[in-house]
């Protein structure tokens, strides 16, 4: 009999919760707790405490209530919640873009991706979701700091390394051109400062037809992007859009938009790869040149980002790893 094998981490995913198991507990008011199911260990709050080991061996959907009487759901975390209460140094990409990425830059099984830009790893749990085992996706991320922090909350995520992935440390437009032939790589995605810099490196790797995507976060990025896109020639009219996100109060009658919601969290900006030597179409109308700064270096503060300390991203590196050996320690 031929057996086929399973997507990385998708036992871990079935069956009885197991010690080592990432958990999600809710309680009445629908507020969140994250934990790892250890032996012995116990879950305190201020409203009393339960054992682990009153959890373990339990199947997902279950209830367990705490010395006080205060019940709680347990289930595994869906990645779109593991990203929000994994340890993270940079920003994350929040599952509401992710989903847009994943979809609008067609990432299907077996693409070969790159992405640049890491982060925490948010966006590379789903990009890796989408390309499968078969696929490729090569993360590049500058700084080796949060690239120890991404590869620590993959690793925890998946239960181990992918294998369709790799990590490479440097720029963008040095490690590309390590990795693929000219010409071969399906899909780019850039979450930076100044994607723009980037255009050519870019081109040279993608096969005609290739997406080029991008995340930004402030309107002088989307239309600095745009605009070199166009003049470079080689790819098609770019698209940009950004999404929000608004969630309902379900309560009987009272059927109402929450007073909270997801705003603005970044726009995105697709184009796509043209033939060698084929220029797209002319629009007929173009804004002035001149009407942004060519020359003017960027610095996350002009973005209004808030710098993130050294010793910050030092305890966000050991908590992600800690998260992960944890994990990886009772399988």
């Amino acid at each position: 009999m031929t057996q086929t094998s399973e997507p990385v981490g998708a036992s871990e995913r079935r069956g009885p919760l197991r010690a080592g198991d990432r958990v999600q507990l809710t309680d009445a008011k629908g507020r969140h707790h994250t934990i790892v199911l250890t032996p012995g260990k116990q879950f305190h709050t201020h409203r009393g405490m339960f054992h682990h080991d009153d959890v373990i061996g339990q199947p997902e959907g279950t209830v367990v209530t705490n010395t006080a009487g205060f019940d709680y759901l347990v289930l595994r975390p869906l990645l779109s919640d593991f990203v929000l209460s994994m340890p993270r140094g940079a920003a994350v990409v929040y599952p509401k873009d992710s989903g847009q990425i994943v979809q609008m830059a067609d990432i299907y099984p077996g693409a070969r991706v790159v992405e640049a830009g890491v982060g925490s790893g948010a966006l590379t749990m789903s990009l890796l979701r989408a390309v499968g085992d078969g696929g490729r996706l090569v993360s590049i991320e500058r700084r080796e700091d949060f690239a120890d922090i991404a590869r620590a909350n993959v690793e925890s995520h998946f239960g181990g390394p992918h294998p369709a992935w790799s990590l490479e440390i440097g720029d963008f437009a040095d490690r590309v051109a390590d990795v693929f032939e000219p010409g071969t790589v399906d899909r780019i995605v850039l979450d930076m400062l100044a994607p723009w810099e980037n255009i050519e490196a870019a081109a040279d790797a993608l096969a005609p037809g290739g997406v080029f995507l991008a995340y930004v976060a402030t309107t002088t990025q989307l239309s600095r992007l745009a605009e070199d896109l166009r003049e470079h020639g080689g790819f098609t009219e770019p698209r940009a859009w950004e999404s929000m996100v608004r969630t309902w109060h379900l309560e009987g009658l009272a059927v109402r938009p929450d007073h909270r919601m997801i705003g603005h969290t970044g726009f995105l900006l697709t184009a796509r790869r043209m033939a060698p030597g084929v220029e797209p179409p002319r629009r007929t109308r173009r804004p002035a040149k001149g009407a942004y700064p060519h020359e003017e270096e960027w610095t996350p503060e002009d973005l209004g980002e808030r710098s993130v300390s050294d010793k910050k991203i030092r305890k966000v590196r050991r908590d992600a790893e800690s998260a992960r050996d944890a994990a990886a320690g009772e399988d």
